[in-house]
């Protein structure tokens, strides 16, 4: 199946002025990474003499260095440098899984004119890292094609309940908020046609800066007058599940500066800690290892999805269960941080599915 990528290009302009500089932000976060021209070179496919050029222009287009080397130390990057790195870090964060629904949105357009039609399976799930584990084994599969779509939880039930997906995304948390999240998706969940598929569980908590300068360590230590946090946005899953858990320990969101700044993913509100813009923020422990964060865990959820009773009876469907169900997946799932697969592929119906979950809580 064709495969789409929508990229963002960072083009600076002077005003009044006809001239641009192009910045590939991948070189400078290498460099920023390992302290080597050679290895951000060797990770652009471009000779060291290209990349110490562009390094050169970029500084003389914007008046300020952007690395500074040092001989036996290696090269690091500026404040400027620095800076322009985290901006691009964070905007990545934000806009990756949007430009992903862009372009699977244009890849839907035009796949009635191309001749390879292979079956094309309808995804909605919330953002996660394991959901993108998933889409990167399926992509490896000639005969399937598929149409994930980012939307929030209750979206998912939605969609699939109104025939836009063929599977459904839904994750419910552990412990005192379980029955509060069973509650959200009761009504969309078709007992008689709808199937449950165990797939992984997750850890949720805080992410601090490394070594967590300001001490945190619950919930609770967000209202401290020094402690600056980003939010999620209002409709995904994760700011429902952080606003039951305010409620639940009567803390007053009013009270936690920057509660009303929120990002869109688990890694952009990483990166916007990691850029030092904020001190804390609430999403899953693979977003803050990503980032180099402290991670301070407040539950775990599990992560579910859900399909009609006769999709389960196709190829698409078969194949997905073989993938999920199969080592190799289970390794990949396993090494992401936080992660852990759990009853991984094993189908029930929705009544048994509820029994289990309402026995847990």
């Amino acid at each position: 199946m064709l495969q789409i990528e929508i990229e963002a290009v960072w083009r600076f302009r002077r005003e009044g002025s006809p001239r641009t500089a192009i910045v590939m932000l991948g070189v400078l976060n290498e460099i920023r990474k390992t302290g080597k021209i050679t290895s951000a070179a060797s990770d652009a496919h471009l000779s060291y003499r290209h990349v110490w050029n562009l390094i050169e222009q970029w500084s003389e287009f914007f008046g300020t260095p952007l690395v500074e080397t040092q001989r036996g130390k290696g090269t690091k990057l500026t404040a400027f440098g620095e800076r322009l790195v985290w901006a691009g870090e964070r905007m990545q964060a934000r806009l990756g899984p949007q430009l992903e629904n862009l372009a699977q949105e244009l890849a839907s357009e035009i796949k009635p004119f191309l001749e390879q039609r292979p079956s094309v399976i309808r995804v909605h799930a919330s953002h996660g890292f394991a959901v993108a584990k998933l889409r990167e084994f399926l992509d490896r599969e000639p005969s399937i094609g598929v149409d994930l779509r980012y939307v929030s939880n209750q979206h998912s039930l939605v969609s699939l309940a109104q025939g836009a997906c063929d599977l459904s995304g839904l994750h419910v948390p552990r412990g005192e908020l379980r029955a509060q999240g069973l509650k959200a998706c009761r009504e969309w969940l078709d007992p008689r046609e709808d199937r449950v598929i165990g797939f992984v569980t997750r850890d949720m908590g805080l992410m601090v800066a490394r070594g967590n300068p300001l001490g945190i360590k619950s919930l609770h230590d967000l209202t401290g007058s020094k402690v600056r946090f980003v939010n999620r946005d209002h409709d995904s899953g994760t700011r429902l599940l952080f606003d039951q858990l305010l409620a639940r320990h009567d803390i007053d969101e009013a009270k936690i500066n920057g509660a009303q700044q929120i990002e869109f993913t688990h890694a952009a509100v990483a990166a916007y800690v990691a850029s030092g813009m904020a001190d804390a923020c609430f999403g899953v422990e693979a977003a803050a290892r990503q980032f180099g964060l402290d991670f301070i865990r407040i539950l775990t959820e599990d992560y579910f999805f859900v399909c009609k009773r006769a999709f389960l009876e196709t190829e698409p469907m078969r194949r997905i269960l073989a993938i999920v169900r199969s080592a190799d997946f289970q390794l990949a799932v396993g090494s992401l941080p936080g992660y852990t697969p759990s009853e991984t592929g094993a189908v029930s119906t929705v009544k048994a599915f509820l029994e289990k979950m309402d026995a847990a809580s």
